[in-house]
């Protein structure tokens, strides 16, 4: 780099009026890939002549589809490894077809995942930018133009995520930061006819999103239910709901079992679209560290966010319209682990109390 009076001039940045079409990889998580959406509203609005797509797991799509700044949502499935050997070679042979079509200048490889490494590898775009990874061989950085540093447990994943853009010389405004996800119109009105079903409309709710798939992320049900009830006996109508899978199913309705008067519930019933749509409904979320959160937070909604084990600094809601309830008492945390000692289940959690999380809901709601 150049120091020319107060600023540094990045001397291998990329020239963007060299870009046409660039691909960002994110293979991750449902929250991981929408913690990824600043990445293209910033490459857009340096680089609006170009084409930006995405490649992310089938599952995670709708993260991202309907995204403005995205022209193409290309989609790995994780059940291609279910065709066999032949099958799996014909889908993997024709994504791959279809991404050399594009004719990309630019990729942005996002994670760790050797996918990324290879797919520069075989694309050869003129330019491109990988997650420094620890105890990788020169093979995984000689893929990449440039290498992005990382492995900053206090910055916030939506900044590592920037980070790369800011190795290529692009710097990212603060307007431009935010988290962006589209519900749509089909979405809006599957949600509508709920809430129409429930004699709601919108903001006269508050959400609450118990479970994670990582249930050493969770609360303990019975203070989500005393919660619940608090918001009944404030005159608040409350509206839960679960992913589809059944362990989350259960945990809801263990917490309406403890409820004297159950709340309305659309438990495993969404899509990621629609569960959307109703987070924008709201009034409140409510929830522990998951994707629904950080769906929450892109949305604008006020978000109550419980963290254990993990790292709110990281991954906390991304938004100012939020507060986080951890604890106090376990300067332990944030560990990383699968609750203490591996026993799935995190003392950090446990130890909040019903007035901490009570006390951070009336914060907002007063608001």
């Amino acid at each position: 780099m150049t120091a020319m009076g107060h600023c540094t001039v990045l001397r291998d940045a990329v020239p963007l009026d060299g870009v046409r079409r660039a691909l960002i990889i994110k293979l991750r998580h449902h929250g991981d890939v929408l913690l990824s959406s600043p990445v293209f509203t910033v490459l857009k609005a340096n680089v609006p002549q170009a084409e930006i797509d995405a490649l992310v797991y089938a599952d995670t799509a709708e993260m991202l589809t309907l995204h403005p700044a995205i022209a193409q949502v290309h989609t790995i499935d994780r059940k291609w490894k279910q065709l066999g050997t032949i099958g799996q070679i014909k889908v993997e042979l024709a994504l791959y077809n279809a991404l050399k079509a594009r004719g990309y200048d630019l990729i942005i490889h996002l994670t760790e995942h050797w996918r990324g490494a290879w797919l520069c590898r075989l694309l050869k775009p003129r330019w491109s930018v990988g997650p420094a990874v620890r105890g990788r061989s020169k093979r995984w950085k000689q893929s990449f133009s440039h290498v992005q540093t990382m492995h900053n447990p206090l910055r916030h994943m939506v900044e590592t995520n920037l980070d790369a853009l800011r190795r290529l010389g692009i710097q990212p405004e603060p307007g431009e930061r935010r988290l962006t996800l589209v519900p749509g119109a089909a979405a809006e009105a599957a949600v509508a006819a709920h809430l129409a079903g429930f004699g709601l409309r919108g903001k006269a709710f508050v959400h609450v999103h118990p479970a994670s798939r990582w249930f050493f992320k969770c609360w303990p049900v019975g203070r989500m239910a005393s919660l619940i009830e608090r918001l009944q006996a404030a005159g608040h109508t409350v509206v839960l709901t679960a992913a589809p899978s059944n362990d989350e199913k259960q945990m809801l309705e263990a917490i309406q079992e403890r409820l004297a008067k159950p709340a309305f519930s659309l438990s495993g019933q969404l899509s990621l679209k629609e569960l959307a749509a109703l987070t924008r409904s709201a009034k409140l979320f409510i929830g522990v560290d998951s994707a629904p959160m950080h769906i929450a937070a892109a949305l604008g909604t006020p978000t109550v966010a419980l963290f254990g084990p993990s790292g709110d600094k990281q991954w906390g809601p991304w938004t100012a319209r939020a507060r986080v309830v951890v604890s106090q008492t376990h300067p332990c945390r944030p560990c990383g682990q699968d609750g203490c000692g591996g026993g799935k289940i995190s003392d950090c959690l446990t130890s909040l109390s019903v007035d901490d999380v009570w006390a951070a809901v009336l914060d907002l709601l007063e608001r």
